[in-house]
C-alpha cells in the first residue's frame, strides 16, 4: 500500500508510524486509519521488527480523533448499513492484538478515536503537552470499554468514560495511563529508549509475553499459570543457559 497519510520508518529494530495529518491534528480519516492498519501489519509480519511505536506529526496532538467532517460528510451521503459495509471496526482490535509490543509516543492531545486508538496500546509514554479524552458518552457513543480497563482499572476507567473530562498529563501519568512522563524535548529519546531495549530481546520471548498477557485477561490465578506452563512447554521452552547467558559463562569460565 502507499501511504499518504502516515510516515512509516525503522529504526534499530523499532517500526516508527507517524499519524501525518498535522494541518488536521492528525485527525484519522478512513484512509488514515487504514494506512495505520495496513503499516501495524506490515511491521508485525517484519522479523527485522521487535517493537512498533505509534505518533503523530507535529507538536500539537497526537491526534485530535475522528475526522468529524468526513463523518458528516459520510452521514449525509449513506445509510447507516453502507457505514457499516464501509468501515472495519476490528481495527482497533487487530492494533491491539498485534504480536509486537506497542508504544504510544504521546507528543499532544488524543481525544476520542484517538484516545481509544492509544488505550489499545502496550504502553504510552507522554509529555507536558499530552492530555486524553474519552469523550463518546458526551455525544452518544461508546467505547474504550474493552482498553481503558485494562490500562488503569475499573474505578477510575468509570469516571473517565461516564464523566469525558480531560485527563491532562500529570494526572495520566498517576494513574497509569502514562508509563513515562518527559519534557517534550526528551519524548522522542525516552520513547526509543524504552522501544530498543524491548526490540533487543528476544523476540520469541517478548512475543509469548504479550500473547500470555492478552489471553489470561479475566482469568484466575491458577488458570494464568497453567497457561503459562502450556505455552512454555508446547510453543517455546526456555532457552537452555548456554543460549541464555552467554556473556555471563564466558566471562566466569563454564565451571
Amino acid at each position: 500500500m502507499t501511504y499518504e497519510h502516515i510516515l512509516l520508518d525503522r529504526e534499530d529494530g523499532v517500526g516508527i508510524i507517524t499519524l501525518n495529518r498535522p494541518d488536521v491534528l492528525n485527525a484519522m480519516n478512513r484512509k488514515l486509519s487504514a494506512e495505520l492498519a495496513d503499516a501495524v501489519k506490515v511491521l508485525d509480519a517484519d522479523d527485522g521488527i521487535g517493537c512498533i511505536v505509534i505518533t503523530g506529526a507535529g507538536d500539537r496532538a497526537f491526534s485530535a480523533g475522528g475526522d468529524i467532517h468526513e463523518q458528516r460528510e459520510d452521514d449525509r451521503r449513506y445509510t447507516p448499513e453502507q457505514l457499516d459495509a464501509m468501515s472495519n471496526p476490528r481495527r482497533s482490535f487487530e492494533i491491539s492484538a498485534c504480536r509486537k509490543p506497542t508504544i504510544g509516543m504521546m507528543n499532544g492531545l488524543a481525544y476520542g478515536g484517538a484516545a481509544v486508538l492509544s488505550s489499545s496500546l502496550d504502553m504510552r509514554v507522554g509529555c507536558e503537552g499530552t492530555k486524553f479524552r474519552f469523550l463518546a458518552a458526551a455525544y452518544g457513543r461508546i467505547n474504550s470499554t474493552w482498553t481503558l480497563p485494562n490500562q488503569v482499572g475499573w474505578p477510575v476507567a468509570k469516571e473517565l468514560l461516564f464523566s469525558a473530562r480531560v485527563v491532562e498529563a500529570e494526572e495520566a501519568y498517576r494513574i497509569g495511563l502514562l508509563n513515562h512522563l518527559v519534557p517534550r524535548a526528551e519524548l522522542r529519546a525516552k520513547t526509543m529508549w524504552l522501544a530498543k531495549m524491548i526490540a533487543a530481546n528476544h523476540r520469541g520471548a517478548v512475543m509469548g509475553v504479550k500473547a500470555l498477557l492478552l489471553r489470561q485477561m479475566g482469568q484466575g490465578l491458577e488458570a494464568q499459570w497453567a497457561e503459562e506452563k502450556d505455552y512454555t512447554t508446547h510453543v517455546m521452552r526456555g532457552a537452555k543457559a548456554e543460549d541464555a547467558f552467554p556473556e555471563f559463562i564466558a566471562r566466569k569460565g563454564r565451571g
